[in-house]
């Protein structure tokens, strides 16, 4: 029962430094997400960075239109990193983790 409890705590520990590692490439995984006329395109890590905002000088010239068009880019672009991030660390996490019965 020891040596059990001794595999399963290995394995647990295991099983977070796979996550650990996961997190730090998910800052490397660029999602680029765009307006739906493309007027404003921005860059975000998997981890939700944001890495660069490109915006087209039509918009430049109307600030509350820019103002809306960045809050639902930059929603669309969140969610999807999000998607991305939760995909990945659960895959990783449900992978490492040992086989607890009852759990």
């Amino acid at each position: 029962m020891f040596g059990d409890m001794m595999g399963m705590m290995n394995k647990l520990k295991e099983a977070q430094k796979k996550v650990e590692e996961t997190k730090e490439r998910l800052n490397d995984v660029l999602l680029d997400e765009a307006s739906n006329d493309n007027k404003l395109k921005v860059t975000i890590t998997a981890n939700r960075t944001l890495k660069s905002i490109d915006i087209n000088e039509e918009l430049l010239t109307d600030k509350e239109m820019l103002e809306d068009y960045l809050i639902l880019t930059l929603n669309k672009a969140i969610e999807r990193a999000t998607t991305v991030n939760e995909t990945e660390l659960a895959a990783v996490a449900k992978e490492g983790m040992p086989n607890i019965p009852g759990l």
